[in-house]
C-alpha cells in the first residue's frame, strides 16, 4: 500500500526544514518515503509517495503531524494500492 499526499506550503524552504526534521516520526509511523515532487508551475506544492506499513499508524500520523501543520496552508492524503 502507498500513501500520496499533496503538500500546499506557505514557503516551500520553511517547508522542507521542518519536513526534513520529522523523518523519524514519519518511520515511526512505518512511512517510507519513496518519492517527494515539487510542482513545476506551483512551486509551493510538493508531493509526497510514501509506501506503508502499517495504515493505522500512517492514519493518526496524519491526523498529529502538527509539526508540519504549521507551514501548510493545505494537504491531501490518498491511500492507494497497486492495480
Amino acid at each position: 500500500m502507498q500513501l500520496l499526499i499533496r503538500y500546499d506550503a506557505h514557503d516551500r524552504a520553511a517547508f522542507r526544514q521542518a519536513y526534513d526534521a520529522a523523518r523519524e516520526q514519519r518511520e515511526q509511523a512505518g512511512l517510507t518515503q519513496l518519492q517527494l515532487w515539487e510542482e513545476a508551475e506551483a512551486p509551493d506544492r510538493l508531493w509526497a509517495l510514501y509506501g506503508v506499513a502499517d495504515r493505522d499508524k500512517a492514519q493518526a500520523w496524519m491526523a498529529r503531524s502538527s509539526a508540519l501543520s504549521s507551514h501548510l496552508k493545505s494537504h491531501d492524503g490518498h491511500f492507494l494500492a497497486t492495480a
